[in-house]
C-alpha cells in the first residue's frame, strides 16, 4: 500500500490543488467525503458558466437559453450512461432527482409496489443505510392497507465482516422473491459489498436495485459487470451540486421505469454540476481515485490495529498491512474504548481534522453506539492520515 502511495503521488498532488476549499485551508484535513465531498475548479467553473450563459427553465420554452437547458439536460443524462458503463444506452432511462434518498423512494413507490401481489417477498438490507431500508418498509405498509400482504427479508450479513452472506440469502430466496435491494460500498464498514454474488443466487429474473451513494466518483463502475437494475447515486458524494442525484434504470426486467406524479422544474444547475463532475472523474481517473484511496484507508487501518485504545470496525482480519482480504474503500470507522464518539469527533476537530462521529444514518441497531468516521477522497494525503494516526496515539 505504501508503493502505491508513492507510485501515485505526482498524480495526486496537482488534483488536490484543484479544490479551493482544500487550499484555501491547509490547516484542516477535511475527512467526511462520505458524508458530502468537495467540489473541484471545474464543477465550480461550469456552474458559473451555466447560470451567465444559459440558465433557463428546461423543457419549457422555445427560446435559445431554453433550447440550451434542455440539451444540456439531455446530454447529462447521457453522460451518466456513459459514466456507469451502460452496455444499452438506447433501452435503459436516466432520471434526476434530489439524492440518493429520493431516488430509492421513487423506486420504491413509483416501479415496486405496482409490481408485487398478496404473498409476494423483497429481500433488503436491515444494517445499511437508512435510506436503503425505509422505502421498501413503507411499500409495505402502503401496500397493507390496500389489503395486500408482502414479506419484507432481512439480506443477510456475515458475522464480524460487514459483508453480505451468499449462503445465508440462498436460504432466504424463494419462488415468491420479486426483488432485491442491496448496497455497492457500505458507508459505515467501507467494504465493497460484492453484488455480483448476489446475481448469481437470486438468478437471472429478479430485478436487483444498487445504492451506490458511496462508490459513484470513487472507483471504477460498470452496470454491465454487475447485472443489476436500478443504480441509485447522490450527485453531491460525487463532486456535484447538493440537491442532485439520479436513478439509473435498465429496463430489461419488468415495466420501465417512470416516477410517478408532475415532474415540475429540474434542478438545472446541479444537473450541470454533476455532468461537469463525472467529466472531470473520469478525467483523474476513478481507478487510481480507488488505488490512493484504497492505499490511505490501508495506512490508516494498519495503524489503528497497534492502537489498543481503539476498536476499527468491520472486518477484522482485513487489519494488517500484510492482510490479503479486501481493504475498506476510503471509509474507516473506529471507536475509542473509552472516550465517547461525538466527544472524540469535537476532540479531533480541535487538531484540525474533519470527521464524523455519530450513528451515520445506519439503519437498525447495530451501531447504536455511535463512531467516528474518517472518509477519504483524492484531494486526502498520507501526511494528513499519518498526523491523524499520531493524534489518535497521543489520545490512547
Amino acid at each position: 500500500m505504501a508503493d502505491a502511495l508513492e507510485e501515485l503521488r505526482s498524480w495526486q498532488r496537482p488534483l488536490r490543488a484543484q479544490f479551493p476549499i482544500i487550499v484555501a485551508n491547509p490547516e484542516l484535513a477535511y475527512l467526511d467525503s462520505a458524508a458530502t465531498a468537495q467540489k473541484p475548479q471545474a464543477v465550480l467553473d461550469a456552474v458559473q458558466h451555466y447560470l451567465a450563459t444559459s440558465n433557463a427553465n428546461a423543457g419549457r420554452g422555445s427560446y435559445p437559453w431554453a433550447n440550451a437547458t434542455t440539451a444540456a439536460v439531455e446530454r447529462a443524462r447521457d453522460r451518466v450512461k456513459r459514466f456507469l458503463g451502460d452496455p444499452a444506452p438506447d433501452h435503459s432511462s436516466v432520471h434526476f432527482t434530489s439524492g440518493a434518498s429520493e431516488g430509492l423512494r421513487t423506486v420504491a413507490r413509483d416501479w415496486l409496489a405496482d409490481r408485487l401481489a398478496d404473498g409476494d417477498e423483497v429481500v433488503v438490507p436491515f444494517a445499511d443505510h437508512e435510506a436503503n431500508l425505509a422505502p421498501w418498509l413503507e411499500v409495505r405498509e402502503l401496500l397493507a392497507r390496500q389489503g395486500v400482504k408482502i414479506r419484507v427479508r432481512e439480506l443477510p450479513y456475515q458475522d464480524g465482516s460487514g459483508d453480505y452472506d451468499p449462503a445465508a440469502l440462498a436460504a432466504s430466496v424463494g419462488p415468491r422473491t420479486r426483488f432485491v435491494a442491496a448496497t455497492h460500498v457500505h458507508h459505515v464498514y467501507g467494504v465493497d459489498m460484492n453484488v455480483h454474488r448476489i446475481r448469481r443466487v437470486v438468478g437471472p429474473d429478479v430485478p436487483i436495485c444498487l445504492d451506490a451513494a458511496q462508490s459513484i466518483g470513487h472507483l471504477p463502475f460498470s452496470v454491465a459487470e454487475l447485472d443489476v437494475d436500478f443504480v441509485v447515486f447522490s450527485g453531491h458524494k460525487a463532486m456535484a451540486l447538493p440537491g442532485t442525484g439520479a436513478v439509473w434504470a435498465r429496463g430489461r426486467r419488468g415495466p420501465r421505469f417512470r416516477p410517478g406524479g408532475w415532474a415540475g422544474t429540474p434542478n438545472t444547475v446541479g444537473i450541470a454540476s454533476l455532468a461537469a463532475a463525472l467529466d472531470w472523474l473520469d478525467a483523474a481517473g476513478t481507478d487510481r481515485i480507488e488505488a490512493w484511496t484504497v492505499a490511505l484507508a490501508a495506512r490508516l487501518t494498519d495503524g489503528l490495529s497497534r492502537l489498543d485504545a481503539y476498536e476499527v470496525l468491520g472486518c477484522r482480519s482485513s487489519l494488517a498491512a500484510d492482510s490479503e482480504v479486501q481493504r475498506r474503500r476510503s471509509i474507516v470507522a473506529f471507536r475509542h474504548r473509552d472516550i465517547p464518539s461525538r466527544d472524540l469527533g469535537f476532540i479531533l476537530y480541535s487538531h484540525g481534522f474533519m470527521v464524523r462521529s455519530d450513528g451515520h444514518c445506519q439503519a437498525g441497531a447495530a451501531e447504536s453506539d455511535g463512531s467516528v468516521r474518517v472518509s477519504l477522497h483524492v484531494h486526502n494525503t498520507a501526511e494528513e492520515v499519518e498526523k491523524l494516526l499520531g493524534t489518535l496515539t497521543n489520545l490512547q
